[in-house]
């Protein structure tokens, strides 16, 4: 099993939104409520930009989930598994966590949330069904999405692509 040079990571891959519901449905809304208190993400220090291969990490006061895209359909989300202080060892490449590297990230530190949602991209293609993991604020919401094969983290709305499925 792949484990992008991250310690203790194991990711355990779901396909489609009723295996993300089943596995996590219920931890995700005990995220509700709870603060975010700091997010982390993996840096390349050569190239001084996020490794968005790399699980992105958003710790609600003491509980941390653990979320990765891979493949056209594939989520991973674990819990509590990664040690953000630990090294990142992947050969070819100087990787480093980082915390709250981002200003969107920044933005939404200290906020508390106040939903889940599970975003389903609809439509044709390889990539129909895959399953995005959005987080509603009181002042702004990360969606972390599939950007096929890879992390990605916007800030807007769902797109008209993407079905709600709000946890509650």
């Amino acid at each position: 099993m792949f484990d992008f040079g991250i310690a203790d990571f194991r990711p355990l891959w779901l396909s489609g939104r009723m295996a993300v519901t089943v596995a996590h449905a219920d931890r995700l809304r005990g995220l509700v409520g709870r603060t975010l208190t700091r997010t982390w993400l993996v840096w390349d220090v050569k190239d001084d930009e996020w490794f968005c291969d790399c699980p992105v990490l958003l710790d609600f006061a003491g509980e941390q989930i653990e979320i990765n895209h891979w493949k056209f359909d594939d989520v991973s989300i674990t819990w509590n598994a990664i040690d953000p202080h630990a090294a990142v060892r992947r050969p070819g490449f100087e990787l480093q966590w980082r915390e709250n590297p981002l200003t969107e990230l920044r933005h939404l530190q200290g906020q508390t949330l106040e939903s889940v949602e599970l975003l389903e991209l609809t439509g044709i293609g390889m990539a129909q069904g895959a399953v995005d993991v959005s987080f509603v604020f009181p002042q702004g919401r990360v969606t972390v999405y599939n950007a096929l094969d890879e992390n990605g983290l916007t800030f807007e709305p769902p797109d008209v692509k993407q079905r709600r499925h709000p946890l509650r």
